[in-house]
């Protein structure tokens, strides 16, 4: 990805109405859309009467949309606080990625606020950071990830971001998105490549893999897959299994199969280049 003139390259372009002032980025917030499709979102967050907008919106087939120049604030974070700042429309770059986010379970059906059903394949049961209690979530598709990866690490680069959140960080209570199903400390991690050098870390081998709440497959996924590339932090080793913190947070514990990982020296590096991912899970 290339950004010329504060413009995405390659990236579609619907330029919304919905900004104002200049601003000098220094953080990426990530949202789910809580919305039917790319589409609506992408009209919604144009319409003047929304009074809301970001500066992209990434499908579920990891397409982008830039609706704003990324040095021109949008209305995504709302009423917001974080490391001393208030508001951090003035401070940040906003990606709305289409999901549904929290569903509810009606029988065997998943369902969204606005009624759509979901299958259960593309659902996820996991704890919010700050809830105490389990929920479902519609999950986010490889593609997307994928996306949000190559997309944070050029952001990064480009404007030299302090730090990559979710809008649930920055206005706890208030908002729960983009939510567990999405790897927000995985791609924090790999684009800052953040990593204590007295650990020992580990690097996710598979294309994805499953993080557990306990050592075997009979136990549910935490949050989503981690994706090759991955780096997590050893916490407790057994013979197929190891219990591993993810680099970049300290709130996602889990554990994963010890085929799909492999050792390597803990020194902070930052790839290149995004990985390619495939689904393929334990």
């Amino acid at each position: 990805m290339k950004i010329s003139n504060h413009w995405l390259q390659g990236a579609g372009r619907v330029e919304t109405p919905n900004r104002s002032g200049p601003i000098e980025p220094r953080y990426l917030i990530f949202h789910f859309t809580a919305g039917l499709s790319a589409k609506q979102s992408i009209e919604w967050l144009c319409n003047p009467n929304s009074q809301a907008s970001a500066h992209l919106v990434l499908g579920r087939d990891g397409s982008l949309t830039q609706l704003a120049p990324f040095n021109v604030k949008t209305w995504h974070a709302g009423v917001s606080h974080w490391e001393g700042l208030t508001g951090l429309n003035s401070h940040s770059i906003g990606v709305e990625m289409d999901n549904a986010g929290r569903l509810n379970k009606v029988g065997s059906v998943y369902r969204a606020w606005f009624q759509a059903e979901y299958p259960e394949e593309d659902v996820i049961c996991a704890k919010h950071k700050f809830e105490p209690e389990l929920s479902f979530w519609h999950t986010y598709s490889a593609a997307q990830v994928e996306a949000a990866m190559e997309l944070a690490l050029t952001l990064v680069r480009a404007y030299g971001l302090k730090d990559i959140l979710g809008h649930e960080d920055i206005a706890p209570g208030r908002k729960s998105d983009p939510g567990p199903a999405f790897p927000l400390a995985n791609i924090r991690s790999r684009a800052f490549g953040r990593l204590d050098e007295a650990d020992k870390v580990f690097e996710v081998i598979a294309d994805s893999l499953n993080i557990r709440r306990g050592p075997g497959i009979e136990h549910e996924a935490v949050t989503s897959a981690l994706l090759r590339g991955s780096r997590v932090v050893l916490i407790e080793q057994r013979d197929r299994w190891s219990k591993v913190d993810v680099t970049g947070t300290n709130d996602i514990e889990g554990w994963v199969y010890n085929k799909f990982l492999v050792e390597i020296p803990a020194a902070p590096r930052v790839k290149t280049k995004a990985t390619r991912t495939r689904k393929v899970k334990k």
